[in-house]
């Protein structure tokens, strides 16, 4: 962790720090399956994303389609998605890969609702820790007669207002996502 000198320095780095907890939960959102076509369904985990290989598309919402740039890794690409642990099973006219993408049955569906929570969760402990970080980096300053009283106050207060903004904001993309897996198609 950088060195905090000012409350300046310090709410400079909750800002950012707790922003890469919220992108960090973004993405990790994205791979959970929701029953709609995704391209970054294929990208997560695997040894090579498909995009190197060739183009991939979105015709509808539930089918995916590889284009690959030399057509004799259609076989490849539909041995890889069928040996991954995504459940797909992808048809090939030996130039593209069409790969439906099934809606999850409910049982699945409240899996991975559960799933988002506990993400969910992960992500607010990682702002909350982050908080008390900034915290006691802003109490040594007060501590140290490097601030007032009154500027210790006004750090934490905005301290506060920031991690409750960004916890908002997990909340809200948790909620989002959690109504996505939940539509019936």
């Amino acid at each position: 962790m950088t060195t905090i000198a000012t409350t300046k320095d310090a709410m400079a780095a909750a800002k950012t720090r707790m922003e890469k907890a919220v992108e960090d939960f973004r993405k990790e959102l994205t791979s959970v399956r929701t029953g709609r076509a995704n391209a970054a369904l294929l990208y997560h985990g695997t040894p090579m994303p498909v995009n190197q290989l060739g183009n991939v598309t979105v015709p509808d919402a539930t089918m995916l389609m590889i284009a690959p740039w030399d057509p004799s890794a259609v076989p490849l690409i539909d041995k890889a998605i069928r040996s991954s642990d995504l459940g797909l099973n992808p048809t090939t006219d030996g130039k593209v890969v069409r790969i439906p993408i099934p809606s999850p049955t409910e049982e699945r569906r409240k899996e991975l609702v559960k799933h988002i929570h506990k993400v969910l969760e992960n992500h607010r402990t990682a702002v909350r820790n982050i908080r008390r970080d900034i915290k006691e980096a802003i109490d040594k300053l007060e501590k140290d007669k490097k601030i007032s009283q009154d500027e210790l106050k006004r750090a934490l207060d905005e301290l506060e207002k920031v991690s409750h903004a960004e916890t908002k904001k997990i909340e809200d993309l948790s909620a989002a996502k959690e109504k996505e897996v939940m539509e019936f198609k």
